[in-house]
Order: structure tokens, then sequence, then C-alpha cells
């Protein structure tokens, strides 16, 4: 069954959605219940940070690029 949802939204996006629709041949309507049902159901990942954590190693600040690019921009 469907419902009455009052949006609001940029006003610069809505003639762009409005195109993307009309170009897949859908309604507006379609196209959002599409990208909440998408939204609803994707599998929730862990974060940018939970997934990189531990991962990655400070680089060494006495290295000779470290010290060229120091002098340059600090």
């Amino acid at each position: 069954m469907k419902v009455k949802l009052t949006l609001t939204v940029d006003r610069d996006l809505l003639p762009v959605a409005k195109r993307c629709a009309r170009r897949r041949g859908r309604s507006l309507s379609d196209l959002v219940g599409e990208a909440l049902q998408h939204l609803t159901q994707a599998p929730e990942g862990p974060s940018f940070s939970e997934k990189w954590r531990g991962k990655l190693r400070a680089a060494g600040l006495n290295t000779e690029r470290y010290r060229h690019l120091a002098k340059k921009y600090l």
C-alpha cells in the first residue's frame, strides 16, 4: 500500500531529478521509493575508520622527503 509523503529538496536538485526520472521512463516518486528501498536493504558494513584502523602507519618524520617538504611548506 502506498502512502503520500512530503519531501523538501534543494531547489536546483528538483529539475535535475525530474529529468533523470523522465530519461528512465519512471516517475520521480518511483525513483525516490527505489532509493529508499536500496538504502534500507543495503548491508551496513564497517565505517571507513573502522575498516582501516591499525592498517596504516605514520610516515617517517626524519626522512629526506619530509625535510624537503617541511622546508618548502612550513
